[in-house]
Order: structure tokens, then sequence, then C-alpha cells
């Protein structure tokens, strides 16, 4: 019975011990904030540390960085534009498509048909053969035996009735013969009818490849003015010179072209 009483008076001392120490700690803390409180009062505004300082530079940090374009500086002042050089990629993509353009132009004037035997004006027509359409490059041969006849061999000799008729088909206006197992085509001599005709589709041609290499370089001035201020002014007027340096050079490459593609239709 004693060794009971003696644990209840150490549990309630212990109590007591405990109470005392929590009302001095809330004590203690409401000194600690009235010392602030009045402390913020007495500090002027411009020198006035709250807690939480750090927590609003954070903040204001976030926003800053969040936006992605805009970022102040370490003198607190005005803010800067963070944009990213697009010069360089518009440029490349301009080039390209008027590369593009002019390797389309060359395609076109290769099927035209000269007065001289070219292994190349053949590439175009398509064959059809076990219900599958294929082109002619791909199914034979095609070499210059001399400058007015044509050589045509194919891989398959199967295949040699569907190419003959592919190539009478064509708008060439030529008529191979058979001869073992390949094709021989003779290549008529032009017409001044038909050397006018195919002028004119040459002069159409290289107008439409020029349109197209100037709406290249509208679109690449018209890029540059959405970027607005974040593009420098001298540098845009850098990149319209060089744009249109770009722009003179690929048309004189299709002028090039299709004057030489008229001479040989003429001079055939």
């Amino acid at each position: 019975m004693a060794l009971y009483l003696r644990r209840a008076i150490k549990l309630t001392n212990t109590i007591r011990t405990t109470t005392l120490l929590l009302r001095s700690s809330n004590t203690q803390t409401r000194n600690i904030s009235h010392f602030l409180l009045s402390h913020n009062q007495l500090t002027p505004r411009s020198q006035n540390l709250t807690p939480f300082c750090s927590f609003d530079f954070l903040r204001d940090s976030r926003r800053g960085f969040a936006k992605g374009k805009k970022s102040k500086d370490d003198s607190g002042g005005s803010t800067m534009e963070l944009a990213p050089d697009i010069g360089p990629s518009v440029k490349a993509s301009t080039a390209s498509q008027m590369d593009a353009a002019i390797v389309a132009l060359s395609r076109e004037l290769a099927k035209l048909r000269t007065g001289r035997a070219s292994a190349g004006m053949l590439d175009h027509i398509i064959v059809e053969t076990d219900g599958v359409k294929m082109q002619l490059n791909h199914l034979a041969v095609v070499s210059v035996i001399d400058s007015k006849t044509l050589s045509v061999n194919p891989y398959d000799p199967n295949t040699l009735k569907a190419l003959e008729s592919a190539i009478i088909s064509s708008p060439l206006g030529l008529n191979p013969k058979v001869d073992g197992q390949r094709l021989i085509a003779p290549i008529p001599p032009l017409t001044k009818e038909h050397m006018q005709a195919m002028c004119k589709v040459v002069a159409k041609s290289s107008e439409d490849v020029k349109q197209s290499i100037r709406r290249a370089r509208q679109k690449a001035l018209d890029t540059i003015k959405k970027a607005g201020s974040s593009f420098p002014k001298d540098e845009a007027k850098r990149f319209e010179k060089e744009i249109d340096e770009l722009t003179k050079k690929f048309v004189k490459s299709a002028d090039e072209l299709c004057k030489a593609k008229e001479k040989e239709i003429t001079q055939g």
C-alpha cells in the first residue's frame, strides 16, 4: 500500500512541474511577440525587416523565371528581354525551301523533249506491270547510243512490252522498236511549232519557280517582323540583306537552268 502511495505522489509532482514549464514558455512567447511588435512600430518602414522577407524574394524570383521571357537585373531596375536568336534557323529554312524549288524546276525541265537524246528524259514515265505502277528508271537502264538514239534495257525481259507501251503513250512523241531484249528509241527532230511550245513551257516553269523563291523570302521576313522588339533593328536589317542575297542567288540559278534548256531545245 505504501508503494502505491509513493508512486501517486511522484506522478502528482511530475504533472505540477510540467504545468509550470508550459506556463513559463507561454509567458516568454508573449513577451517575444510584444517585443517584435513594438520594434516594428518604432523602426522606419524603409528599414523594417520582416521575418518573411526571404519568402517574398523567393516568390518574386519564381514569378520572374516562370514567364521565361523577362528577368530582373542585379540593380533591381528595368527588365531585360531574353529572346532566342532565330535568325540562323530562319535563314537555313529559307535556303532549304529555295533549293527545293530549284530541284523541282530541274526535274520538270528534264521531262521536256529536245532534239537530242538524254538518258534522263524517260525517268518520269510511269510503267504499269503486274498491277503495280513504277517509274521507268526503276525497271530499266536507259543509255544514249548517239545524239539521236536511246537504248532501254529492262532488268526483267518480261517487262519489255509494258515499257514499250508506256513510252509510246507518253507525251514525248517517241516510237521505240523492240531489238532483242531491249528497246531502241529514235529521237525525231523537233518542228518549229514544237520548239516554240516547249520554250513557252520553260518560260512558265521559270516564272513559277521564281514565285516560289519570292514566297520563301517573304515568309522569312514576316517571321522576323513577328518577333517584334525582341529582334534588334540592326540585326533585322542585316538579316533582310542576307535573305535578299540568297534570293538573288537562287533566282539566278533558275534563270541559268531555263536558258540552258531553251538553248538545248532551239539547237536540238
